[in-house]
């Protein structure tokens, strides 16, 4: 079974990617992710109501189209956004719901930077200081919130092909409906691509932020699907207490999700970019175990990452059950760059050394203690 995920990339990929999601401890990424986007979120959805209330007061077609737009069609808050007893507008309300969104929203943009920086194992000493990256964090709130408006119009928008529907028939009206899924779904992969490539600690192209933006993007659309069947079949047929209940789990639930798909998106970005498959099968469970290459390049990216100081030197080095070792040091001048030469070939990891026998120490008269490492 190893061999066979071994040679075939349509098995081994999939592992790899699994297999990083737990090296990085996805599931803690994506619960610090989570907490902080539960704390937004309803002063957020506050904010939006009281400032919809505001604009669209009066107005019960513009209320009806944002309503039916992308911004009601979130999982489970959908349900209760799209009541129009959502839509009243207060000051107060404003001013509360601003103050903590704003706390809600910085830590999550920090949490994902920190999940890019822990994904790409980004040395320490090279991450987005503390005050840059809030600033940062607030410009992702901001493109973000930009892009579910620009959604929510171009959704409602998309409203107005009932009436070629009706003049050409309701043939025309499904494939517009179908058509209007995949530009949603291209766009979104679009804005994620942009937030991924914008949260990370060092310059990387576009084209390594998409994979995991558009993989994302269509785990999306599934995770509305399930939202909606569970506020239909579980919140609606409860009682009033059980539906209060019912939606913050629900709610919960769904972020915890939504967090693990980003946690997976990026890491689908940098197993493509470094080539980290194919991983042993059982390299996480046991030290007996022959590993590949990529598993030898994966846990010298670990140890590479705790790396404080720029002249620091981290030094990996395997020594093999075959007797063999295999020795990977971090280039501080190349790491988590496009830079790739001739000793660089994947963003300045350089490729493990050539299969040697052991060391059998430093010749006579050699003074080991002129130039010191620290390894890692």
């Amino acid at each position: 079974m190893d061999r066979t995920q071994r040679r075939h990339s349509l098995l081994g990929f999939p592992l790899a990617v699994v297999y990083k999601f737990f090296d990085d401890q996805g599931n803690v990424l994506a619960a610090a992710m989570t907490y902080y986007a539960f704390v937004a979120i309803f002063p957020l959805l506050l904010l939006a109501s009281s400032i919809l209330g505001f604009v669209l007061q009066g107005d019960a077609g513009l209320q009806v189209a944002v309503l039916n737009s992308a911004l009601g069609q979130f999982p489970i808050v959908g349900q209760e956004l799209g009541r129009p007893d959502g839509l009243q507008g207060s000051t107060g309300a404003v001013i509360a719901g601003a103050l903590a969104a704003l706390y809600g929203a910085t830590g999550l943009g920090q949490s994902i930077q920190n999940l890019v920086a822990t994904a790409w194992s980004i040395p320490r000493n090279s991450r987005t200081n503390p005050f840059l990256a809030r600033a940062k964090s607030l410009f992702l709130l901001l493109f973000a919130g930009v892009s579910v408006i620009a959604l929510s119009v171009a959704s409602a928008l998309g409203g107005s092909t009932e009436v070629f529907a009706g003049v050409l028939g309701g043939e025309l009206n499904s494939t517009f409906r179908w058509l209007i899924r995949v530009a949603t779904v291209v766009v979104i992969g679009l804005v994620l691509t942009f937030l991924l490539r914008f949260a990370a600690a060092r310059a990387h192209s576009m084209s390594r932020a998409a994979p995991g933006a558009f993989t994302i993007a269509l785990l999306w659309q599934a995770l509305q699907y399930l939202g909606t069947i569970y506020a239909q079949n579980v919140i609606a047929g409860a009682g009033a207490l059980n539906q209060t209940f019912g939606f913050v789990l629900g709610l919960i639930g769904i972020i915890y999700i939504a967090a693990v798909m980003a946690v997976m998106g990026v890491e689908v970005n940098v197993v493509l970019a470094r080539r980290l498959w194919p991983r042993a099968l059982l390299t996480p469970f046991t030290d007996s175990v022959d590993l590949t290459e990529a598993d030898r390049r994966a846990y010298a990216m670990y140890a590479q990452a705790q790396r404080h100081k720029g002249f620091e030197t981290v030094s990996v080095r395997f020594d093999g059950r075959d007797g063999h070792t295999h020795e990977i040091v971090l280039d501080p001048d190349t790491w988590g760059t496009d830079v790739r030469g001739a000793d660089s070939p994947v963003g300045g990891l350089p490729d493990p050394a050539p299969d040697r026998a052991p060391d059998p120490g430093p010749p006579a008269g050699r003074d080991d203690t002129a130039a010191p490492r620290a390894d890692g």
